[in-house]
């Protein structure tokens, strides 16, 4: 695994910080290990998945579900954040 590099210079986790041992969760099969070390790791994969296929084939509603995925994993991540950062 890759060191965060602003947990090793200030001591604090960034917002990514869990999403790397997340994926490697995800790939050895424990989902819910997953979702509990990054929560907004299912919503990231399915907003990707949208941009992805959205990029060969247009979607009529691609815009507007994109929009609410991305609104819905900047509320996880700062929730998430901040859960670790105060809690």
């Amino acid at each position: 695994m890759l060191p965060c590099l602003n947990k090793k210079l200030f001591g604090l986790d960034c917002m990514g910080c869990g999403m790397q041992r997340s994926i490697a969760l995800i790939l050895d099969g424990d989902f819910v290990a997953a979702f509990q070390m990054y929560p907004a790791i299912y919503s990231l994969i399915a907003m990707l998945s949208i941009i992805f296929l959205n990029y060969f084939r247009n979607f009529k509603h691609a815009y507007k579900i994109i929009i609410i995925l991305a609104v819905i994993n900047a509320v996880l991540i700062l929730g998430n954040f901040i859960y670790k950062t105060f809690y």
